[in-house]
């Protein structure tokens, strides 16, 4: 986590710069706040699946909830750089978070959360509930 972060600025010497292309700069400084944090902090693990929407019901803590209450923009690209920065304790946190979302809506509710399109025609879905039935069953 912070190691990493650590370890390439000790590689390269403090005055060098560090290209991140996929990591745009205030997303990277929400990733370095993140990680000082947990420097020697380690954060527990995420109880899954979810057992609720509320992340503390699931593990999270406090500091680690209001970390990831953000814009949901903001929230994708910190799921972005977590995986290309390999920071598995923060990509689990931001997908979680995203789960968290999801957990308990429908199609619809979804769809209106994450600003999805239907491109769906009404046979094409008809067809698709039919066949994944058994999710909604269970």
């Amino acid at each position: 986590m912070s190691t990493l972060i650590k370890n390439m600025v000790d590689d390269s010497g403090t005055d060098e710069e560090i290209p991140l292309p996929n990591v745009k700069s205030a997303i990277l400084s929400k990733v370095v706040d993140y990680c000082k944090f947990h420097k020697d902090n380690v954060p527990a693990e995420i109880n899954k699946p979810l057992k609720s929407t509320n992340l503390v019901e699931c593990g999270v803590s406090e500091w680690d909830n209001e970390y990831v209450n953000i814009e949901q923009e903001v929230l994708f690209e910190l799921i972005l750089a977590a995986n290309y920065l390999d920071i598995k304790c923060l990509l689990d946190l931001t997908c979680a978070k995203v789960a968290s979302m999801i957990k308990g809506k429908n199609t619809e509710e979804i769809r209106k959360q994450f600003n999805i399109v239907n491109d769906f025609t009404p046979e094409e879905e008809a067809q698709v509930r039919e066949e994944n039935r058994w999710c909604e069953d269970a």
